[in-house]
């Protein structure tokens, strides 16, 4: 692993696309863990979940570095606070990679015809919503090469904004999922309908947490 230290010399913003890399390990796990668990592999549901744990843990190893090696009292480009605010929402979206996983290990929820079509496209637009706020953060060192200004920052605005589009049309794949759910009442016991939601909180907070990433940045360019 490269030293936190030595790549602040390069810019602000390599360590946390170094951190990002880590959350988007724990975010490209969670079709497969969701896979083995329609597949009710119990087995490979645990062992994604604890490599998911593990590859979050790796992530906090990097905050920490970042937060210990953040120069203060230096000349920057951006405020020290900002930069700590997007790391922070960051290592929040692996965290939910991680809730997810554990989730499932709990227990085989029951599901219904017409639930899983609705999920899969529920999950494929959040994990949308994610590789938008990433290719924000990817666009970081670019913004910084034109002092946060011209087609540059253009772009990353309009990705922003197509990362609050989606997170919208996840809240709406939300309240349906848990609409059906209730509709299904007569087959879907208290403890499948209790871990359902669940699950699809968890999954929804990470378009969630993605649109609040994107928001930071754009926030982080108009304060520069």
């Amino acid at each position: 692993m490269r030293s936190i230290a030595k790549v602040f010399g390069r810019s602000p913003f390599v360590p946390l696309q170094m951190h990002m890399e880590k959350v988007v390990e724990c975010i490209d796990r969670i079709p497969e863990i969701l896979a083995a668990y329609r597949q009710q592999d119990s087995e490979m549901v645990a062992s994604l979940a604890e490599k998911i744990s593990h590859l979050e843990h790796e992530a906090d190893i990097i905050k920490h570095d970042i937060h210990n090696s953040l120069p203060r009292g230096l000349f920057m480009p951006v405020d020290r606070a900002n930069l700590l605010r997007i790391l922070s929402i960051q290592d929040s979206i692996a965290n939910r990679a991680e809730n997810i996983a554990v989730l499932l290990t709990f227990k085989q929820a029951r599901s219904f015809e017409g639930f899983d079509v609705a999920f899969d496209n529920f999950v494929a637009k959040c994990l949308e919503a994610f590789v938008l706020a990433r290719n924000v953060i990817d666009q970081l060192d670019e913004l910084l090469e034109t002092g946060f200004g011209g087609i540059e920052a253009q772009s990353t605005k309009e990705l922003v904004e197509m990362v609050a589009n989606k997170e919208y049309a996840t809240d709406l794949g939300q309240r349906e999922l848990v609409r059906e759910l209730l509709a299904h009442e007569d087959i879907v016991s208290y403890g499948d309908f209790f871990l359902w939601t669940r699950i699809i909180r968890q999954i929804a907070s990470v378009a969630d947490q993605s649109e609040k990433l994107a928001s930071a940045v754009r926030m982080t360019l108009e304060s520069g």
